[in-house]
């Protein structure tokens, strides 16, 4: 498999008052083609700063980040973002705000339009096509923000959070269609999360992370396969054991984080 993401010695400050703050120190990690990998972390640990490297809001202090093995120096649309918030424009229909980045990039409106239509059908909005964003419940929201994330076709998908605001039951919907939709496109994903449960689920890897200044302490290699189903999947005899190995580790790094404030 190809290496497609690569953060390599990368380590980032943030300047604040009285002083600068270490947010990575010494991250090095990499992603092939087509994987699922998870970081998981106590907040401000830097996990939502290590996406925003790779997308290319940031640059490091020390050490690069590779995409397909160049050097990423800023925002492109190999690397598409889905955030927490939707953002959709409020003023424009589900389907113009999902073909919003591909029409300014002056392609075919017809074309756009229709590669549009098979997404949406994809995550279940088949017939909201003209609805406005306020008349979506939150979950809705969130699946237009995935079509438009993932119509431009962009080789790395990063997703920040994307299902934390929503309700239980939404939230297990909307990750059944994110793995659907990765399993189809074989697209390069790498997310953010809190979630051990949600974590355990989606991820081919799970990269726990330290408290600030952020490190990667540990790598778990997912035993489930890809096939994997949401309802049977507690029933795997190494799920228990995997779950409170991780919960317990994430909360060792966040109790460590709270004696340092």
């Amino acid at each position: 498999m190809a290496e497609q993401i690569a953060l390599k010695d990368v380590s980032l400050q943030f300047t604040a008052k009285p002083h600068a703050f270490t947010v990575l120190e010494d991250i090095s990690l990499s992603l092939q083609k087509g994987e699922f990998v998870v970081l998981l972390g106590p907040s401000g640990c830097g996990k939502s700063t290590i996406l925003n490297l790779v997308a290319g809001f940031l640059q490091p202090d020390t050490g690069r980040v590779l995409c397909g093995g160049k050097i990423i120096q800023k925002p492109g649309p190999a690397r598409g973002m889905i955030f927490q918030q939707p953002n959709l424009f409020p003023w424009l229909s589900v389907l113009d705000n999902v073909t919003f980045g591909p029409r300014l990039g002056r392609h075919r409106k017809e074309d756009v339009n229709a590669e549009a239509m098979d997404w949406l059908a994809r995550v279940g909005l088949q017939g909201f096509e003209h609805h406005a964003p306020w008349q979506l419940s939150g979950g809705m929201k969130q699946r237009v923000a995935l079509a438009r994330a993932w119509l431009p076709g962009p080789e790395v998908l990063l997703l920040d959070e994307p299902f934390g605001a929503l309700d239980a039951q939404t939230r297990l919907m909307m990750q059944e269609l994110l793995r659907s939709a990765w399993l189809e496109t074989d697209t390069t994903l790498l997310f953010v999360t809190h979630d051990v449960e949600e974590a355990l689920f989606l991820a081919d890897r799970i990269l726990v992370m330290s408290a600030k200044p952020g490190k990667i302490v540990e790598e778990i290699v997912s035993p489930f396969g890809r096939e994997r189903d949401i309802e049977t999947l507690a029933e795997h005899p190494q799920y228990s054991e995997i779950k409170h190995h991780v919960l317990h580790r994430v909360r060792q790094e966040a109790k460590r984080h709270l004696n340092t404030l």
